[in-house]
Parts: C-alpha cells; sequence; structure tokens
C-alpha cells in the first residue's frame, strides 16, 4: 500500500500530538497549576479582563505570577494556554507560539477527521434506517451532519467560554466565507458549463437566509433577549422546514412520473460517504506485507485515533470488529459519565464547601450507574455475533458519542481561541471570525467545490442550495439553540454582546453578498459564471 497524504498528515500529527503532552506532563506546569477548574477556585480575579490586565506587564515573569493567581485567566478547557506560553516557554516565546500553532492544527485535524469519519457516516445511515424522505433528510440531518462543529462551536462559546462573541463571530464568519468565498468559487469553476440551478428553491433559500440575518442584527441591535424570543428564533427553522416540504409535495405532484425523483430517492445524503471503506479504517492498514516502517507510522495515529476507536461505537459491512464493539459498549457510558461530572462540577457553586456534598455523591453515583451500564453493554457486545440484525442501536450510539467527542474538542477549540487573543492582545471574536470561522469551513469549500465540478448539473443545484441551506441551519439552530440555553440559565435577559462592533459590520457585507447573489443570478438566467463569481469574491 502506498503512503497517503491524510495518512503521512495524520502520523505526523500523532507525532507531534505525543511528544506535546509528554512534555506538558513532564513540566509539571501545564494542567490548571495551581489554580483548578476542580477545586472550585472560581474567583474572577476582581471582574477583571485578563487581557488587558497582563497586558499592563512588561516582563513575562509577572505575566506568569498573574495568570497563576487570577481566576479571570482560567481556562475553560483542560489546559491553560496561558500558564504554558508564558510560564513554561517564557524563555522561548517564539516555541511556545510554534506549540500552541501546532496544537491549534491537531484539534482543528481531529475535529474535522471526527466529523468525516464517525459523525457524518453515522447520520448518514440513520436516515435510512428512520426511513426519512430525503426532503425532510436533507434539511435536519444533512446540515446537521455539514454543520456540527459550527454549532457547537456557537453553544460552547455561549454556555462554557463566557464569551459568545467568538461563537457569534464564528457563526457570521463561516455564513460569509460559505456564501461569498465558496459561491464566488463554485460559479467561476462552473461558468463554462453554463448550467442552470432551479430558480424556485435558490429564491426560497436566500430570503429565509436574509430574514434570518435581520431577525440577528435586531438582536444585537437591541443586545439582549430571553428564553420567549430566543424559541421563536430557532422555531423559524422549522418553518423553512415546512416550506421545503410544501413545495417538494407540489414539485414531486407534478413530476410524480419522471425518473429523477426515484433517482434522488436513491442518492445518499451525505455525499461522498465511501461505505465501502466504513465507517472507520482499521487501526493498522493490512499491507499484505511486513513493512517496519509502515507499521511504525500506523503506531504514531494511535494517539489520536485510538481513544476514538475505543469509545465509539461503529458498524460497516466486512469491517466490525468484536474487540473494538466491546470496548466501545463499555468505556462510552464512561466517558459520558465523565464528561456530565466535569459540566456539573463547572456549574457547582458549593465545591469549596467541606465534607461530602450532595453533588459529590450525585457524580459518585453517576460513575458507578455509569460503570455498571458498561459491564451490561460489554457483556452483550461480546456475545453479540452480528450487529447487523440490531444496527438502530449501535448507529444511535455512534451519534451521541461522536456528539460528545465533538463538544470535548469544541470546548478545548474555543478555549485556546479564547487564550490566543489574550496573548496576541486580539479580540476573541475576531478570532472566532476568522481562523474558527474558516477552519470550520474549509471542507465546505472543498466538498461544494469538487461536488460542482464532477457532479454535473444535479451536483451544480446541491452545490449553490447548500452554500445558502448550510449557513441558515447554522445561524438558526446553531445561534438559536445556544441563545435559548444561555437565556435558559439566566433565567431572564441575556445581554448579546456585540463586542468591538464588527458584528454588525460582518453582517451588512454578508446580507450584501446574499443580495449580490438574488440580484445577479436570476438575471444571468440562473446560470452561475465568472461575473457573479468575481463580484461574490
Amino acid at each position: 500500500m502506498g503512503f497517503h497524504k491524510k495518512s503521512v498528515f495524520s502520523r505526523f500529527l500523532g507525532l507531534c500530538f505525543l511528544l506535546i503532552i509528554v512534555h506538558l506532563v513532564i513540566s509539571d506546569r501545564v494542567f490548571r497549576n495551581p489554580i483548578s477548574v476542580f477545586d472550585g477556585n472560581r474567583d474572577n480575579g476582581g471582574g477583571g479582563d485578563c487581557r488587558s490586565a497582563v497586558g499592563r506587564f512588561s516582563d513575562y515573569k509577572s505575566k506568569c505570577e498573574y495568570v497563576k493567581t487570577h481566576g479571570a485567566c482560567l481556562s475553560k478547557g483542560y489546559l491553560n494556554y496561558l500558564v504554558i506560553f508564558y510560564c513554561a516557554y517564557s524563555d522561548h516565546p517564539f516555541l511556545g507560539f510554534s506549540i500552541l500553532g501546532i496544537w491549534l492544527l491537531i484539534l482543528f485535524y481531529v475535529l474535522g477527521d471526527t466529523s468525516s469519519e464517525y459523525f457524518c457516516p453515522s447520520v448518514a445511515h440513520l436516515s435510512r434506517i428512520l426511513k426519512l424522505s430525503p426532503t425532510i433528510a436533507g434539511t435536519t440531518l444533512l446540515p446537521l451532519g455539514n454543520g456540527a462543529n459550527d454549532v457547537f462551536s456557537s453553544i460552547i462559546s455561549f454556555t462554557r467560554s463566557g464569551n459568545g462573541d467568538v461563537g457569534l463571530n464564528s457563526i457570521l464568519g463561516g455564513a460569509f466565507f460559505i456564501s461569498c468565498f465558496v459561491v464566488g468559487i463554485v460559479s467561476i469553476s462552473v461558468s463554462s458549463k453554463q448550467i442552470t440551478v432551479e430558480k424556485a428553491s435558490f429564491i426560497r433559500d436566500t430570503l429565509f437566509f436574509l430574514f434570518a440575518l435581520c431577525c440577528l442584527l435586531a438582536i444585537t441591535l437591541i443586545g439582549k433577549i430571553n428564553l420567549c424570543f430566543a424559541l421563536c428564533f430557532v422555531a423559524l427553522y422549522a418553518v423553512y422546514i415546512a416550506s421545503v416540504s410544501v413545495m417538494h409535495l407540489g414539485f414531486k405532484g407534478e413530476r410524480v412520473m419522471n425518473p429523477p425523483i426515484a433517482d434522488e430517492l436513491e442518492t445518499p445524503l451525505l455525499g461522498f460517504v465511501d461505505e465501502e471503506k466504513g465507517f472507520v479504517s482499521d487501526v493498522i492498514d493490512d499491507d499484505g506485507g511486513d513493512d517496519r516502517w509502515w507499521w511504525w507510522l500506523c503506531v504514531l495515529d494511535l494517539p489520536l485515533s485510538l481513544p476514538r476507536k475505543l469509545t465509539i461505537p461503529v458498524v460497516a459491512h466486512g469491517h466490525w470488529s468484536r474487540t473494538f464493539a466491546v470496548s466501545s459498549a463499555t468505556l462510552s457510558p464512561i466517558l459520558l459519565a465523565t464528561l456530565f461530572n466535569t459540566q456539573l462540577l463547572l456549574d457547582d457553586d458549593d465545591t469549596d464547601t467541606g465534607g461530602c456534598s450532595s453533588s459529590s455523591t450525585l457524580r459518585m453515583f453517576i460513575y458507578i450507574a455509569a460503570s455498571c451500564c458498561g459491564v451490561v453493554l460489554g457483556g452483550v457486545s461480546f456475545l453479540a455475533a452480528d450487529p447487523r440484525r440490531f444496527l438502530f442501536p449501535w448507529l444511535a450510539g455512534g451519534f451521541v458519542m461522536s456528539v460528545a467527542w465533538t463538544y470535548i474538542i469544541v470546548e478545548e477549540l474555543v478555549s485556546m481561541l479564547v487564550s490566543l487573543g489574550d496573548i496576541l492582545g486580539i479580540s476573541p471574536s475576531i478570532l472566532g471570525l476568522t481562523v474558527l470561522a474558516w477552519g470550520n469551513s474549509l471542507s465546505d469549500l472543498v466538498s461544494n467545490v469538487a461536488m460542482a465540478v464532477r457532479g454535473g448539473e444535479d451536483g451544480v443545484q446541491v452545490a449553490v442550495s447548500g452554500c445558502y441551506a448550510g449557513p441558515l441551519f447554522n445561524t438558526l439552530v446553531g445561534l438559536g439553540v445556544s441563545l435559548v440555553l444561555a437565556s435558559w440559565k439566566e433565567e431572564g435577559w441575556y445581554s448579546v454582546g456585540t463586542g468591538d462592533g464588527d458584528v454588525c459590520e460582518t453582517m451588512g457585507f454578508l446580507m450584501g453578498g446574499v443580495l449580490w447573489a438574488v440580484v445577479m443570478l436570476p438575471r444571468r438566467g440562473m446560470k452561475p459564471d465568472k461575473f457573479l463569481g468575481v463580484g461574490l469574491l
């Protein structure tokens, strides 16, 4: 077997991950020391802003002492990046930036790999098991599969990081990137083919998207929102699904005898999902040879891939492994319990009390229950000879654990971006608008352009529609659910900060790009061309 670029890249990142973790553990100055999120020290350092406070010091030693002793600089992730940078690498800032840059690359890779190898395939197979119509699945599971990273980034930012501007700007930045840059590249790429896209669907998607942006603009201008209005904002997506269903039924009634309808029913909802490859590949590819170098390269992939393989249930024809089935069934409840208890600790106001509190008893009970459940599920999985008889539990488990891993990675990613903003003196919202948004949207660029270029007329239609339906889902569901959770937690009005005012400016340019497409595409006969693409770019 030859070396694939992805395999070499993943193994390089695996080696970097292993070296970084070993170095940080040996340094003994990283894992929230002396401040620990598990010890109840929630002091906010007087409520000051960590970025501005650290900027007042000129030497790294003073900055190190400050970030180690003030709760405002406490990371919401599993690593305290400010302590890493200012304390562990105080004498070598370039090395510190390099380490953080590689770590950021690792997080983006693991996030994308989790989505493509676990989350999207489980969503695609669940849609078939549940026998959802292409219309309903295409407006629910498909956008969820493609936009999971953006949705979880937004939820984490609003509910865990304490910096909702990061999530808001990441959604808007991703929408701007997709609706302008990706649509522009797609239009230029297919301009010579003179392919016509469906006008009714295009107008519907763009108008709903513009209306959602107008509602979001009103929310940011008002500066606050309560639970009722947040629920109404999310409900707009239900109205969109209803309109899509009505239009689909009308279109189907007109073309009930047309073969393309049958073709649509057989088209995978998440195109380019390779079923023969399976959900995940084997830990070590069978080369048929004894190449020791290849074996060592495969071992390097284990630090990044093995934890997910051991905890995410997978089912694929010809790739089912009893070992991984038992391990995932046993360990997944324990991982969920650990994740739940970690979030419970973050919200616990009584952790500084002595003795055994009711919350600690609850956490212990959760661990015991999860362990018992894991043992039972592991035993059942060991006795199961063929998972194809009970596909739904496996697919549902894979979906839940994919969501859990996505949540964990995104939480760490958002925490790191906030810390990078403090280090660089840049607003975290700017990093969300650029780094986080573009990192989450690069896969959309690659997949949509490939689909448009290779998929013919249907491919262009799907690519263009996805460039508006996807951001619409992220805006209404991603931001909507985030606002619902945040306002519910506040038990009243949740303050929607606009940071330094860039939010309204971003939405203005975003709506301008969508309006350009709404006006120019019908004038060009609904044929994406270079004129439309250059204007968007």
